[in-house]
């Protein structure tokens, strides 16, 4: 039985419809929002996992975006969608940090949540669909699941909160929130504002969970109404109590080797591996090896846990707002437009800059409206940056998600193509890694765009915020590392200038987040983002002055879109012999002009080329022109390619004249004032003006008198941009041989 339900956020309704697509699947539904359309699964295995570890969630999130929903076809060879865009990665993510929390650990089956776009309006986004629809799916399967979720965006236009705003509306807001949450709290946060206060993104956050709750109402309906099987039941795996009170035993007399302030990410590592090593051949003959080891990690995680909550000290000795050790560099690498080196505490990230042709932007084959971007931003992590070794690979999601925050968190600051006329490509070497590479990549490109001489506008610098909850009981950790990450209960990037965030992203191991804890992450975050400016600040405050040497010099300039066929000639002609002074030439339908070079007097040289072929004649100005042609009332001079004007006999000397022949000759150079340009673009030029010294006023009154004694039919159109002869029948001239009437 197909089933619709429906509710209002924002200005379009959102129709989540059951019962009429992907039947076998575990749970489908569609959700809608105007004219886009999504499809959402989620299925589960039907045999268990063998082995399970205690908390580990055998989740896969998947979106398939297809170009189809748009009326379009892929641009690839094939003429079919390959591997997933960056955007549709980047939503995979989206969903899955959303729904993860709510999937209880150690559930034995394989999970699988499948979104597809079926229609996209381009208006209406898929993302907060795709996470209402994975809620949904999942909300009316078998598999266990502590939602529903409520998701929408939430902009600030005007002053004012926007939920569910269009892609028109969001071009106007200063905010951009993505956020998912339940009945009680925020289970996901990701998004970028232009410089807003923390205060502004709390209020946000409190104003979208209100509004979001009308879904999660929606979805409880769906599920009573719904006849699906009840929730799989499971049992998590449990340790033998016996085996983790030895372990527990022998963690605590080794406790000093492995946190304190004399101990770093090797040495714990190396110490906790001794321990296990112990322990399985002690303890080996009675249990399982790889249930010692997750007895083990259980102890260490309680242990460190422990410490913070009872003591508020962290595994390295920190205090609970203490930041690692910052050193910065720049102008490292000779040959590149600009390098940065970023280290806080073991993490250390390197990013060098490339600077091109605004041509060599990315263009985009996917659902979004944007069609390129000239801004990329990067991010390798290597396997020697943990000091371990494994196949190099292309990125992964994981690299993709952190590459694309810092894209966000930086994108605010880098200037317009007006201003800087350039594509930017940043790419982030994570060379160590100790937790937070996100964020001191933020800072890493900051310093580079600084060093490579692009004049953002302000330094960006991002700081990750950590959480340990117990109960009721919680500390907030300032500049998690690795560890503290992977055992702590929450992952809260923000990034921004001393002005304000320009984007962030929580990631949660717990069932969700209360205000008060995120008001409090935001204030603490901002603390601790000021202190990483200053340090940056002590390396490099402002953009250098000049670009390296080795970078492009590129210079934009404005031609009439008519002239463009001037500039590339016939065949290409024109526009080759340009680029013979070893510039590039990148020419837009708008009549922008991009000439570029690393020397700097052959971008100039090529630029006046361009400028004489595409100049516009302008009143009022004097030319060195060419004779081309002679007539009884007249002589046409070419002041500009392609551009000649009419000087009337009686405008040709400071005296009179009775024959045009006795004062020029064809290829004779003079000196001509523009006097008038008609609406059909005929020239009026004036060679008296230039030798009586004429203002441009007193040439037209001058040469008025003329006009009003020149029959309107002596004038024939012959072309554009000349003054024509009458008609008169040819006569061969004695001196030039040209023809004349």
């Amino acid at each position: 039985m197909i089933r619709t339900f429906t509710t209002q956020i924002g200005a379009n309704p959102i129709a989540i419809e059951a019962g009429k697509l992907a039947g076998q699947a575990g749970g489908a539904v569609t959700v809608r929002s105007g004219d886009t359309v999504i499809l959402a699964t989620a299925t589960c295995s039907k045999e268990a996992r063998e082995e399970t570890a205690t908390d580990f969630v055998p989740l896969v999130v998947d979106y398939q975006e297809r170009l189809y929903a748009a009326g379009r076809i892929p641009g690839s060879f094939f003429r079919r969608e390959g591997r997933p865009s960056e955007e549709a990665i980047l939503l995979c993510r989206l969903i899955d940090r959303s729904v993860r929390p709510l999937i209880p650990k150690g559930f034995p089956h394989e999970i699988q949540v499948i979104v597809t776009a079926l229609s996209a309006d381009q208006e209406n986004y898929l993302d907060i669909l795709a996470i209402i629809g994975a809620s949904a799916a999942l909300t009316i399967s078998d598999i266990p699941f502590a939602g529903p979720i409520g998701a929408a965006r939430v902009g600030y236009i005007s002053g004012e909160f926007i939920f569910n705003p269009t892609a028109s509306q969001m071009e106007v807001s200063t905010l951009n929130l993505r956020m998912a949450a339940t009945r009680k709290a925020i289970v996901m946060l990701e998004g970028e504002g232009q410089e807003v206060a923390e205060e502004l993104v709390g209020q946000a956050a409190e104003a979208g969970f209100e509004a979001l709750q009308s879904l999660i109402k929606l979805q409880e309906e769906m599920q009573r109404q719904i006849d699906k099987p009840a929730k799989r039941e499971f049992s998590a795996l449990e340790l033998d109590p016996e085996l983790c009170r030895t372990v527990q035993e022998r963690l605590d007399s080794r406790v000093g080797q492995l946190l304190g302030k004399e101990v770093d990410k090797e040495e714990r590592a190396q110490a906790l591996d001794a321990l296990r090593r112990e322990l399985a051949a002690e303890l080996g003959e009675r249990f399982e090896e790889k249930a010692i080891g997750q007895a083990l990690d259980q102890a260490f995680k309680a242990r460190m846990r422990s410490n913070i909550m009872e003591k508020s000290m962290r595994a390295d000795g920190r205090g609970l707002s203490d930041i690692r050790p910052i050193s910065a560099e720049v102008g490292l690498l000779p040959r590149t437009h600009g390098s940065a080196l970023f280290n806080r505490g073991q993490t250390q990230v390197l990013t060098i800059a490339t600077l091109g042709m605004v041509s060599e932007e990315k263009p985009l084959d996917s659902l979004e409206a944007e069609e390129a971007k000239r801004f990329m931003h990067h991010y390798n992590f290597p396997p020697y940056s943990t000091g371990e070794a494994a196949f190099l690979r292309g990125p992964g999601r994981r690299e993709i998600g952190h590459g694309a925050l810092a894209e966000r968190a930086l994108l605010l600051v880098v200037p317009g193509e007006e201003q800087f006329p350039y594509t930017v490509r940043l790419v982030s070497e994570v060379l160590s890694s100790d937790g937070s590479t996100s964020m001191a990549s933020v800072c890493a490109s900051s310093l580079c765009l600084m060093d490579a001489g692009v004049p953002i506008k302000r330094p960006v610098a991002g700081i990750a915020m950590g959480l340990v909850k117990e109960g009721t009981a919680y500390r907030l950790l300032t500049d998690i590392q690795g560890l503290e990450d992977f055992l702590g209960d929450m992952d809260f990037k923000v990034a921004g200038t001393d002005q304000g965030i320009t984007a962030l992203q929580l990631d949660l191991k717990i069932e969700g987040l209360d205000f008060q804890i995120l008001r409090e992450a935001l204030a603490r975050a901002r603390e601790a983002r000021l202190f990483v400016l200053e340090r940056m600040n002590g390396t490099m405050s402002q953009p250098r002055s000049e670009l390296s040497p080795h970078a492009p010099r590129i210079i934009m300039i404005k031609i009439n879109p008519e002239k463009i066929g001037a500039v590339i000639g016939t065949g290409g002609k024109t526009i080759r012999k340009i680029e013979a002074l070893g510039v590039k030439i990148d020419l837009e339908d708008d009549g922008t002009v991009f000439v570029s070079s690393t020397d700097r007097e052959s971008t100039l040289k090529a630029v006046d080329m361009i400028q004489s072929l595409t100049e516009e004649a302008e009143v009022g100005k004097i030319y060195t022109g060419t004779v081309k042609r002679i007539d009884n009332f007249g002589a046409f001079v070419e002041i500009l390619p392609g551009q000649d004007g009419l000087v009337h006999i009686s405008q040709l000397a400071d005296y009179p004249v009775s024959n045009v022949r006795d004062v020029v000759r064809l290829g004779d150079q003079i000196m001509v004032m523009v006097t008038d340009i008609d609406r059909e673009g005929k020239i009026r030029l004036s060679r008296r003006a230039v030798l009586e010294g004429w203002s441009l006023e007193e040439a037209r009154a001058k040469d008025q008198g003329v006009r009003r004694r020149t029959p309107s039919s002596t004038a024939r159109p012959r072309g554009s941009g000349s003054y024509y002869r009458p008609r008169r029948p040819p006569q061969r001239d004695k001196d030039d041989r040209s023809r004349t009437g």
